[in-house]
Formats: structure tokens, C-alpha cells, sequence
């Protein structure tokens, strides 16, 4: 079984929600619309207070070529463009919407017909995706018409497609291919004719043996005019990081500071690939989000298809609140997700799961000086030594940070998992790399 060479480890994957299919969550009477759900600049706010609005319209245009355009999840009327505060005490710009019905914005097809012929042009193919908001759903949100249109000196030939969901309890990317396998075969082939190239791999970890016997049975009807594999993967954390994934289907490995576009390839999440479909035969863009909300034990726990906006404590009451015992309510995975404070932030393109961890689970051990055991280093899936970075983060030492590639750390949190001296490395690291991140980009 294939996989990337250096570092990793293998939480217990917990994938309680494998076999339940989505659920939508009711539309509520009001949301809050985040202009900044992607890297980049926020998007500009081309509404006012009074405003009437349809699902699916254009709420804020990208404010700039490293943005996305956002869109009004719901019809009825602006209450306000103004600013909220998130379940981490940060405020972001956003647009607020009382709820008047569901009336969508004419020429969105909403039905489930697939359409499998895509008769739009390349630049008419991009031109749609930036238009509709399209950004990488795997969690870093990056704009998906950026990625699409490379630097001159990187010449594509692959199309890798990011369906590992190696984070533990998240299920909603496995549900999606089970149930949406055909129109996300027909978003890689639209991709593929975006970036002029035949070649795709869509890779998926091991744990989800039904989705990729049933994506390779798809194959057939998708690869007359081009080569799409299906490749599993061995279970490792973190598996879907984007130079990790790249390594482990093409053997190739992105160097440091460099873009991955440099080895060939792009990569794309494969909720990602089905929003493309979405808004490319459809029309539709970005005013949903699948996620899982999860914990060993939530009630009820599923996978949930929520429109953006939407409290995420709206999808909680689905699953039977939250348990007795709950000493941490995550967004996202429990790998590389953040502790809320509370459940009534609205979801948005980052929102992958809500995790609700029990008090044994939660319970951080005590800290202790560094045994400078090596594991950390060896679990590591950037090569770097992080026992070193956190101590120079401790330290406030952000030019020998610099010097150690601090910023070539995914921050995906394989050494915090391993230290036995139960060291916050990751918490050290994050705080020194976003100060060295800062002064790069000062100088």
C-alpha cells in the first residue's frame, strides 16, 4: 500500500459516521454570511441594509486576485453589513440576512439530473468557478481559479484529487463519493479540460474500501478521452496533506518554499471537484457545505448538508445536543481543528465538523522538560525537528525559527500526538511561525 515517505502517524480514525447518509439541516430565519471564508483578501460587501436577495446572488465580489466571491445562502432581505465575532473572539466582515422564504436566483438548476457532457471552454470554465466562490474545501480554502491558472514556469501534466479525509471521525468526503460519485468523476473531467491536460488520480485512504470499489467502477464511463485512477492509500495521518499526497501517487517532492504546481501538480479536494460540477453544469455556486458532527457520545451522530450561515448549533440539536461530559467542542478534526467556545458561529467554506470530545479524551497530560526522545522529529512529515522550533518559539527567536524552516510546517500536529512529555509543540510552533510569517512578509 502506497503512502509518503517521511514521518506520519496513525491515530485511531474513529469513523462513527462512515455509514450515515446526509442530512439536510433546516434553513433557519437568519444568517450570518462571513465575507473572508478563504485565504486572500475578504470580499467586498456589493449590498446594503434593505436589500432584497435571492439564494444563490452574489453578495460580495473577490477583492482581489488572491480572493473569492461570496453569495447569499438564502432569499430575503439585508438586515445589515456589519461585523461579527466567531467562536474564537476574532470579528469578521459579514453580511446579515432575515429569511423570507427560498427563492433562488434564475438559472441555478437545483434539480439532482446529472449532466455529464460539459460543453463550456477552459477560460469559460475558470471564468464560472471564480464567479461562483469556488475555494479548496479540504480546509485551507484557497481559491480554486488561482490554483487553476499556474505560474507560466510550472507546466502541469496531473490532476490529483484529495479524497484521503484522513482526519479522525470526519465522514462527510466519504459520504459525498458514495452518494455523488458520478458528478464528481464529471467535476475531475472538467478540471482536467480546464487545465488542458487527460491525467488524474484520485486518491482515498484505505478505511473507505465501498467508496473506491465504487469510484472504480465508475471508471468506465469517465476515461474515453482520458487516463483517471483510482489509488488507495495506506491509513497515515497526515496522508491528505497536499506535498504528502503529491508524494505518495506521483513520487514527487514539492522542495522547500517552492509551490506545488512546481512538481506538475494540481491538487484539489474532492468536495472541491464536486462543487466545481456544481457550479459549472449547474450554475450553483458555493451557498452549502457538507460536515460531520460527531463524538462517542453524541446521540445521533451524522453527516449534515447545512446552507452557509447557518448556526452550527442548528446541526448539534440534529445529533441530540451536546452529551454530558463534553469538555471540547471542536471545528474540525480533533488532528487540526480548532476548540469553540461555542456553537453559534455560522458555518462557512472552512467548516468541515463539529467534534464533541468527552472529558478523557480532552485531558491534556502534565507538561515535563523535553526527553529528547526523537519521536516527534520521526513523526514529522516535513522533516523538520520540532522540539527545536518550539523551544525557539518559546524563546520569542524568530530568526534562528527562520533558519530552521519554520515555515515549511503544515502545523498538522503529529508532534504534539506523539510527545510523551505532553509538550503543546504545536502550540509553540504555530505562535513562532505566524511571527516569522509576518516579518517574511514585512521584509
Amino acid at each position: 500500500m502506497i503512502t509518503f515517505k517521511v514521518g506520519g502517524v496513525h491515530p485511531h480514525d474513529n469513523k462513527i459516521t462512515a455509514s450515515v447518509p446526509f442530512k439536510k439541516v433546516a434553513v433557519p430565519t437568519e444568517v450570518t454570511i462571513p465575507l473572508d471564508q478563504h485565504i486572500g483578501a475578504p470580499a467586498k460587501p456589493i449590498v446594503a441594509a434593505g436589500d432584497k436577495v435571492k439564494v444563490g446572488q452574489m453578495i460580495g465580489e473577490p477583492g482581489g486576485f488572491v480572493s473569492a466571491a461570496v453569495h447569499s445562502s438564502v432569499s430575503g432581505t439585508v438586515k445589515k453589513v456589519d461585523k461579527f465575532r466567531d467562536a474564537w473572539g476574532t470579528y469578521h466582515p459579514c453580511v446579515i440576512i432575515t429569511v423570507e422564504g427560498d427563492e433562488w436566483l434564475e438559472g441555478i438548476d437545483t434539480t439532482d439530473t446529472l449532466i455529464t457532457e460539459c460543453t463550456a471552454e477552459p477560460k469559460e470554465i475558470i471564468d464560472k468557478i471564480s464567479k461562483s466562490g469556488i475555494v479548496g474545501l479540504g480546509g485551507a480554502c484557497f481559491p480554486t481559479q488561482v490554483k487553476l491558472m499556474p505560474p507560466k514556469d510550472c507546466t502541469i501534466d496531473t490532476l490529483a484529487v484529495n479524497a484521503v479525509e484522513c482526519e479522525p471521525y470526519l465522514t462527510h468526503n466519504h459520504r459525498l463519493m458514495l452518494e455523488k460519485g458520478d458528478e464528481v468523476m464529471v467535476g475531475v473531467q472538467i478540471l482536467l479540460k480546464a487545465l488542458g491536460i487527460k491525467k488524474a488520480i484520485i486518491g482515498v485512504e484505505n478505511n473507505k474500501k465501498d467508496a473506491i470499489e465504487y469510484l472504480k467502477s465508475l471508471l468506465p464511463k469517465y476515461t474515453k478521452d482520458c487516463d483517471i485512477k483510482v489509488v488507495p492509500l495506506k491509513m497515515k495521518y497526515p496522508q491528505g496533506g497536499e506535498k504528502q499526497l503529491i508524494q505518495a501517487l506521483t513520487g514527487r517532492i514539492v522542495r522547500s518554499g517552492a509551490l506545488p504546481a512546481s512538481t506538475g501538480v494540481v491538487v484539489q479536494n474532492v468536495a472541491t471537484v464536486f462543487a466545481v460540477y456544481e457550479a459549472v453544469q449547474k450554475n450553483k455556486p458555493i451557498v452549502e457545505i457538507s460536515l460531520t458532527v460527531t463524538g462517542k457520545k453524541v446521540k445521533e451522530p451524522g453527516n449534515f448538508i447545512m446552507r452557509i450561515g447557518t448556526p452550527l448549533s442548528a446541526a448539534v440539536e440534529m445529533v441530540g445536543g451536546i452529551p454530558d461530559g463534553t469538555e471540547k467542542l471542536i471545528c474540525g478534526g480533533p488532528m487540526m481543528g480548532k476548540a469553540m467556545i461555542s456553537t453559534d458561529t455560522p458555518a462557512n467554506k472552512r467548516t468541515s465538523a463539529v467534534v464533541m470530545i468527552d472529558e478523557s479524551e480532552a485531558k491534556r497530560g502534565k507538561e515535563s522538560n523535553c526527553a529528547r526522545c526523537g519521536k516527534c522529529i520521526d513523526a514529522c512529515p516535513m522533516g523538520l525537528e520540532p522540539y527545536l522550533l518550539g523551544t525557539l518559539s518559546q524563546r520569542n527567536m524568530f530568526d534562528e525559527l527562520e533558519k530552521h524552516y519554520v515555515y515549511d510546517c503544515i502545523e498538522c500536529g503529529c508532534c504534539t500526538f506523539t510527545c510523551p512529555c505532553n509538550r503543546p509543540l504545536l502550540d509553540y510552533i504555530h505562535q513562532g511561525k505566524a511571527n516569522v510569517m509576518m516579518i517574511m512578509k514585512n521584509r
